[in-house]
């Protein structure tokens, strides 16, 4: 899963660290048996998601992939034509 680059873009990152935030915050308030701040939390791990599908549908859910690993594609499909 590494070689994926899965969740390390700035949509991913952003929604996390707002819901992150969200929890810690519900779970204060809930401690603190606070029903207004419990469910702020909640409305904010709410606004992390949508902030991260947002940035996500913005352009900034997908990582480029590295120039060497286009050419090799490339030089790959060539060879493959080559043969056929």
């Amino acid at each position: 899963m590494a070689g994926s680059s899965h969740g390390h873009t700035p949509a991913a990152w952003t929604g996390v660290t707002i819901s992150f935030i969200g929890f810690c915050v519900a779970g204060v308030f809930m401690v603190a048996n606070s029903p207004v701040g419990f469910w702020a939390g909640s409305a904010l791990i709410v606004i992390g998601a949508i902030a991260g599908g947002a940035m996500k549908m913005a352009g900034f859910g997908t990582p480029k992939e590295p120039q060497d690993v286009v050419e090799a594609r490339e030089r790959a499909a060539a060879r493959e034509r080559a043969t056929a």
